[in-house]
């Protein structure tokens, strides 16, 4: 029974291992062309503005037949990325701890297969640490979140 009860823990442990808390993953099951353009208004709405789209999944899609079997093994239908900022939040960072500015300009990763969307946001808060800037780039994680709920995705 002990034995058991190890390999259950050790089994818990190593699936718990597998998510990063420095990512933030929320989900919907709608493409990512469903949701693209209400998530840059729902970033938009929190002040939070696009700077440049990337269209990832596009840009790899020209390397298939160099890379062969090594191509898109996840097999992911979409990637595309949203790269944004808010210039008030940057100046404060800035004044706050300019090493901070690292996460300027911030980005959410889409990810799409088989018709259901991923958001991937790398989470400020994990990165400042107990940077003098922690606080305000808590408050700029908080409106991401916000934008990501608005347009339709649910954290996991």
């Amino acid at each position: 029974m002990k034995k058991l009860a190890l390999l259950i823990c050790l089994l818990l442990i190593s699936m718990a291992s597998f998510a990063s808390p420095s990512i933030f993953k929320a989900t919907s099951e709608q493409p990512v062309d469903k949701l693209y353009d209400g998530l840059k208004s729902a970033l938009e709405e929190e002040r939070l503005f696009v700077v440049f789209e990337a269209n990832i999944g596009g840009n790899l899609a020209n390397f298939k037949d160099n890379w062969g079997d090594n191509y898109n093994r996840n097999h992911l239908d979409e990637i595309r990325g949203l790269v944004f900022c808010n210039a008030w939040y940057a100046n404060e960072v800035s004044n706050k701890d300019p090493d901070m500015l690292a996460l300027c300009p911030l980005k959410i990763t889409l990810t799409e297969k088989q018709g259901k969307t991923t958001a991937l946001f790398v989470l400020p808060s994990s990165v400042a640490g107990a940077s003098p800037a922690a606080a305000t780039l808590k408050e700029v994680e908080g409106k991401v979140k916000a934008a990501l709920k608005a347009a339709g995705f649910e954290a996991k």
